[in-house]
């Protein structure tokens, strides 16, 4: 079977669903990359916040957060457990985010090593690499489209 992706907002997060978020994240940035950040920013809680999970046969082995700034969307949280990587299922979750910003102005950070990805996605670098929890990363964005 193959894996699913569902998208869901805070308040359909099931308690484990959430617990299982929230250690994939840490596990990938916080223990894999010892990238030390502020992971519980607060913006999951919001209304707008869209989380794309992907599910293989009930266990959580990959996310993205897609957040509304207002004048523009914010793909973030991009996550696949190791195991899982290397067979697209990156691309699985990004095409989803990208079907939630739909035309709208879209902004992320990336780790510079996964910059071409995002640019196969339209994405342009839009300023200097900066120091994010220990990992250089480039802001870049996606304009409107019409």
């Amino acid at each position: 079977m193959s894996p699913e992706i569902r998208v869901v907002s805070f308040e359909e997060l099931e308690p484990r669903t959430a617990y299982d978020l929230w250690r994939l994240r840490q596990d990938v940035f916080v223990v894999e990359q010892t990238s030390i950040y502020h992971d519980l920013d607060g913006r999951d809680l919001e209304v707008t916040t869209s989380h794309v999970l992907l599910e293989d046969e009930g266990a959580l082995i990959g996310c993205v957060r897609v957040l509304d700034d207002g004048g523009w969307m914010r793909i973030g949280r991009v996550a696949i457990v190791a195991p899982a990587r290397g067979g697209g299922l990156g691309a699985r979750l990004m095409d989803e985010a990208m079907t939630i910003c739909g035309t709208r102005e879209i902004r992320l950070d990336a780790q510079t090593g996964l910059a071409d990805f995002y640019a196969d996605y339209g994405f342009e670098v839009d300023g200097p690499a900066f120091d994010d929890g220990g990992i250089l990363h480039v802001p870049m964005r996606r304009p409107c489209v019409s």
